[in-house]
């Protein structure tokens, strides 16, 4: 399966700081569980990555609207 393919998944994702300070992605579905720890600056480019995805995404989304 690759980043463009659908899936019928479903998954909760919790993010939050753990008790050593580390940034913790937990995802969560049916049948699995997959903690995720990242120190502070990782945890930073991930959510740099994401916001770039998402402006990415809304353009995409824009450009079929016309």
């Amino acid at each position: 399966m690759g980043i463009n393919d659908e899936s019928d998944t479903t998954a909760n994702l919790q993010i939050g700081p753990t008790s050593l300070g580390m940034v913790r992605l937990f995802i969560e579905g049916d049948g699995f569980e997959v903690p995720l720890d990242f120190d502070p600056s990782e945890a930073e480019e991930i959510a740099e990555e994401i916001r770039a995805a998402a402006a990415r995404a809304r353009a995409m989304s824009s450009k079929g609207k016309r």
